[in-house]
């Protein structure tokens, strides 16, 4: 059953996703060529326990690190470590926080110096779709409606939606697994919307194929092709006038 959330609770999670927010804007100044996809990392906790919250990815059904960075051809899930990011490289920051019982999670995706054209449109794109996607997040429609809006977009510009992973209910769990939001879908079906409902959209577009693998450690999920894959997230709460966004700056 799907717990729909108060005022209240909805306000604690829009102050986590402000801290959410503030982390992946502080992570946009530190990326550039030569830092290792560790530091960000540390940065990231560093801040995150700085407002008395805990990096929520830590641990969770055990990943190493504190958040999630996905170099190119790597779509979700990237363990941070020894990886120097080079000029040209685009990097998937994803965050999520936890306080006072509930969660936030947001990601976005980050030029590294100067980057091709190709991989500026897969990025803009891919927000465009997360914007899209949130525009029909109100009460009264239904879950295809959200999945539509992103795939129509992204496929209309030449691109792939990830369709093994999908966005998902949040709130007092990271994924409150009773509600998935797939990247792809038929307007008017799936779960109806209600005031109070919380989830995370997150659009993962390939530049070539849907396809995608794990690799060896378990956790890396890679494009089934090697070409580009970025990532936008954002917690949002349904509002009879579409999403209102919780990952925002306060």
């Amino acid at each position: 059953m799907i717990e729909l959330k108060s005022q209240r609770e909805i306000n604690i999670i829009r102050q986590n996703g402000s801290i959410v927010a503030s982390t992946l804007s502080y992570l946009k100044e530190k990326i550039k060529p030569g830092i290792k996809t560790i530091e960000l990392d540390c940065w990231a906790e560093e801040l995150i326990r700085s407002k008395n919250a805990i990096p929520a990815f830590k641990g969770y059904r055990g990943f190493p690190g504190n958040i999630c960075v996905s170099v190119n051809e790597e779509v979700v899930h990237g363990i941070p470590g020894k990886r120097v990011l080079r000029e040209g490289d685009i990097v998937s920051v994803d965050v999520g926080v936890l306080k006072d019982g509930f969660y936030a999670d947001g990601a976005r995706t980050f030029p590294v110096g100067e980057v091709s054209p190709e991989a500026k449109k897969l990025m803009e794109v891919t927000r465009n779709s997360l914007e899209a996607g949130i525009a029909q997040a109100r009460s009264g429609n239904r879950i295809g409606d959200i999945s539509f809006a992103v795939q129509s977009l992204v496929e209309s510009n030449g691109y792939s939606v990830v369709r093994e992973l999908t966005g998902h209910g949040i709130g007092r769990r990271m994924h409150e697994d009773e509600l998935n939001v797939p990247n792809f879908g038929v307007p008017g079906t799936g779960m109806l919307l209600k005031n109070g409902m919380t989830m995370a959209i997150e659009p993962m577009v390939n530049a070539g194929t849907y396809m995608i693998k794990t690799l060896k450690d378990n956790w890396t999920v890679v494009t089934g092709d090697g070409m580009l894959s970025a990532h936008f997230e954002h917690t949002i709460a349904i509002t009879s006038n579409g999403g209102d966004i919780l990952t925002l700056e306060g």
